[in-house]
């Protein structure tokens, strides 16, 4: 039985190491692949609403949407900014005046499913009469029976 341990022949040198030990590179990647996997859904919304399920296809966006959210409590929120009923209507107006004439900019809205129909209604005539038409109800992907 032969082992490989350094001889005392030749001039007492040990040959240098030709291996490359990739095992703790391998590690490290898939603890950062871990976690990035685990915080990465929780970065996607700022205020939390339990949405509606549908069947509809996401669609393609070529700039950032607007996105007007309402909690379960029926707060208002443009983008991550808490809004109330009376300031919304200027603030519509602000977002559809700020972007030039021809480029309507994309609204998301985002409403819990615990909320009245008619308050959605009411969020959506307001950003109607401020001339953002170009509107589209956010759901999450699920099975309807």
């Amino acid at each position: 039985m032969a082992m490989n341990l350094p001889s005392s022949r030749g001039r007492g040198r040990r040959a240098p190491m030709a291996d490359i030990n990739v095992t703790p590179l391998v590690d490290v990647m898939l603890v950062l692949l871990i976690i990035f996997m685990v915080t990465a859904p929780l970065m996607t919304a700022g205020v939390p609403v339990n949405l509606p399920d549908a069947r509809a296809k996401a669609l393609d966006q070529e700039q950032k949407p607007v996105e007007i959210s309402m909690d379960g409590t029926g707060a208002l929120f443009i983008d991550k900014d808490q809004v109330t009923d009376d300031a919304l209507p200027v603030r519509l107006a602000a977002i559809a005046a700020s972007r030039a004439v021809g480029d309507e900019p994309q609204v998301l809205l985002r409403a819990d499913r615990k909320l009245d129909y008619g308050r959605v209604m009411r969020v959506m005539g307001e950003l109607n009469r401020a001339g953002l038409n170009r509107v589209a109800l956010v759901t999450i992907e699920g099975n309807q029976n």
